[in-house]
């Protein structure tokens, strides 16, 4: 398998979960570091829906053509054998949004 990227977009199956964890097989934004990705064992990934919340915790973005949302409220991290396939690379701008983010989040 090829090494995951950050803000690459990967089709990853997230069951099993409990409770309210977002699941199904579904793209996942990776967020982890390149440098991580290449040597451990997991990534750290956010999910994407094409449900649209008005959460403080998403950010809009269009992959693919389809208007979505990347859920960093749903950050999570997943072995890379939960990797299906990759998909693609969410656009500069995007990437931007979500970093900033992230920070906003833990800061």
């Amino acid at each position: 398998m090829k090494t995951p990227k950050r803000y690459e977009v990967w089709l990853a199956n997230l069951d099993p979960t409990v409770g309210s964890e977002v699941k199904k097989t579904r793209p996942c934004i990776v967020v982890s570091p390149d440098e991580m990705n290449k040597w451990i064992k997991t990534i750290i990934i956010v999910p994407m829906t094409s449900s649209t919340k008005h959460y403080v915790s998403r950010v809009s973005l269009k992959f693919q053509g389809i208007e979505g949302q990347a859920m960093l409220d749903q950050i999570k991290t997943i072995d890379k054998g939960r990797l299906i396939k990759r998909l693609g690379k969410v656009e500069e701008n995007t990437a931007k949004m979500i970093s900033a983010k992230l920070i906003e989040m833990f800061k």
